[in-house]
């Protein structure tokens, strides 16, 4: 159904993402017109587009997305304010895929599970330390890192700095 207006459809369980590449100009009125014939074939299976959940963003080069100025997506009866950023599948990204956002959030949600297990680390083995230490950290480090490839090595040193932390080898070393 989204192909006849020239929009690419990818689908995850109960997520959908419509991919556009055109000018800027016609794209609102191709991705308008497109959700307003989707929420119709959800209609008639008595389902709903759900405009709440429903985001906007531009991809490009800065210069690019400099030049945009529209703001607003009209969405069925309802207006959609651009996004910056959208979360996908876990994953952080922003309009010129830097992945800047994703690293920032990925380095805080390790910092604050790093602090809260060192509350709780002295009453643990070693091996039950390093355990959750894996579960809790490694894991949100090793999550989508293959979208980190060509990323700025600044990025890249946030991300290892979580790694060499003074907190994991107090954690898993000093227990």
């Amino acid at each position: 159904m989204v192909e006849r207006h020239g929009v690419n459809l990818h689908q995850y369980t109960d997520d959908c993402q419509l991919y556009l590449s055109t000018p800027v100009s016609g794209a609102v009125s191709v991705l308008s017109t497109c959700l307003n014939d989707v929420n119709a074939w959800l209609s008639r299976s008595r389902l709903r587009l759900n405009a709440s959940k429903t985001h906007v963003m531009w991809l490009g080069s800065s210069q690019l997305l400099d030049k945009i100025d529209i703001c607003v997506v009209p969405v069925i009866s309802a207006c959609v304010t651009v996004s910056d950023t959208v979360r996908d599948l876990g994953v952080i990204l922003d309009g010129r895929l830097t992945m800047a956002d994703h690293v920032t959030a990925v380095c805080r949600s390790c910092y604050y599970q790093l602090r809260q297990l060192r509350s709780v680390a002295r009453s643990l083995s070693l091996e039950a330390v390093k355990t959750v230490v894996h579960a809790f950290i490694s894991s949100r480090l090793d999550y989508c890192n293959s979208l980190l490839t060509g990323v700025n090595d600044g990025l890249l040193r946030r991300l290892q700095s979580v790694q060499n932390s003074n907190m994991i080898r107090y954690l898993v070393y000093d227990t």
